[in-house]
């Protein structure tokens, strides 16, 4: 096409009125053509040039992008200030005061609908006659790969139920047996009154059983009623959130309470910045729940003395951000350790035995992994793996 259009510009001289119309609707047609390819595209595509002024803007780029007005007005200047969503603007003014014109990013932004949307923004240069002459974004939405993604998970985790299954079976059996057993004593009781003088017997008697049956009663609604809570679907509403100012705000809330307890809390996150596929209300009961078991078992080594450590660490490593809970409480012993995560297992008298088994939940939930570290009379460390969102393709950053 540049060669034709060199070719053209030197004969035009000596091309004749009609032939120049005729030319002039060649490229007309042409240009319309290429404006109805890029209108029917559904990769969203903006333009801009070496000032970042708007000079195209697609529909599928209007559809996904959070803007404050449609449409938006032909070679609008400053484009970031059209955008709406604070972690994109803040990213393309970035890219746009460090001249990176080869970046890539994916965010979670709020539809016209209230429904939260994935996007992936990528950045490319716009090269005219060998000079940098602007800048190309494109705009993808990801919400249906996500989605596809947090469904597979979800998926594999039902593999899951049928030990859960399993476990319940076996804690509904023993209280089952109690009721059969005083029930069977009631029945007998009964009878024996009524073939001799036709009298009940002593209410005492019938009350211990009663009580007895009732309380295994209350026993199996409790254990269904948590099994019920540990396999129902965890209700999760995914969003692209940094950790690191979650974390903190976290071990923020908690800290009062580790302090009037005589416990040293420390924290250390990484300055690396990477957006998760999280939500923020279950991130914050693992990190409740794990700050919770680390102060119990501080307090069992320490008993409210000082020397009690809790500890928040955070990295990135190998495209996963991992996070460091441990403390230097009393520690687990290796039966504990190697059934952590199982429901219903429990070292405390009143505890249900399904804290850490949600954990583990969340954690796959988050499409993550969680392991766990533990020494009798030293502490436990738990550390929990959680996938950074790789985007479809590895772009350099330019220098």
């Amino acid at each position: 096409m540049k060669s034709f259009n060199k070719s053209v510009a030197q004969k035009l001289s000596k091309l004749s009125d009609s032939q120049i119309q005729e030319l002039f609707s060649l490229i007309s047609s042409e240009r319309d053509t290429l404006s109805s390819i890029i209108e029917s595209l559904s990769l969203g595509l903006v333009i801009l040039d070496k000032d970042y002024k708007l000079l195209l803007i697609n529909k599928a780029a209007e559809r996904w992008l959070p803007l404050t007005i449609r449409p938006l007005p032909k070679n609008a200047a400053d484009f970031c200030e059209f955008v709406a969503d604070k972690s994109v603007a803040e990213f393309l003014k970035t890219c746009f005061e460090k001249n990176k014109t080869n970046a890539s990013e994916e965010f979670s932004v709020q539809a016209s609908d209230g429904r939260i949307r994935f996007i992936q923004i990528s950045l490319s240069s716009l090269v005219k006659e060998e000079k940098l002459d602007g800048c190309i974004m494109s705009v993808r939405d990801m919400t249906e790969q996500r989605n596809q993604e947090i469904l597979l998970h979800r998926m594999e985790s039902l593999a899951g139920l049928t030990n859960l299954a399993a476990s319940v079976a076996h804690e509904i059996k023993n209280p089952l047996g109690a009721i059969s057993i005083h029930i069977q004593l009631l029945q007998k009781a009964v009878k024996k009154a009524r073939e001799s003088d036709g009298l009940l017997p002593d209410q005492k008697f019938l009350e211990k059983y009663i009580d007895v049956v009732n309380d295994e009663i209350a026993n199996l609604n409790k254990i269904v009623m948590d099994f019920l809570f540990a396999v129902r679907p965890i209700s999760a509403t995914f969003e692209l959130l940094e950790p690191n100012p979650l974390l903190r705000k976290f071990a923020e809330f908690f800290a009062p309470e580790f302090s009037s307890k005589n416990v040293e809390l420390k924290i250390d996150l990484c300055s690396d910045s990477a957006r998760l596929l999280l939500d923020q209300k279950l991130l914050r009961e693992v990190v409740a729940n794990l700050a919770q078991n680390a102060l119990a078992a501080i307090h069992e080594k320490f008993d409210g003395k000082k020397g009690g450590v809790f500890e928040i660490h955070s990295a990135v490593k190998d495209n996963k951000f991992v996070i460091l809970i441990k403390d230097n409480g009393a520690g687990m012993s290796e039966q504990t350790l190697a059934r952590v995560f199982e429901p219903y297992y429990t070292t405390k008298a009143s505890g249900t035995g399904l804290g850490l088994t949600m954990v583990y939940k969340i954690v796959k939930e988050f499409s993550g992994d969680i392991q766990v570290e533990s020494k009798e009379g030293e502490g436990s460390a738990f550390i929990i793996s959680l996938p950074v969102p790789q985007t479809d393709k590895r772009l350099l950053e330019s220098k």
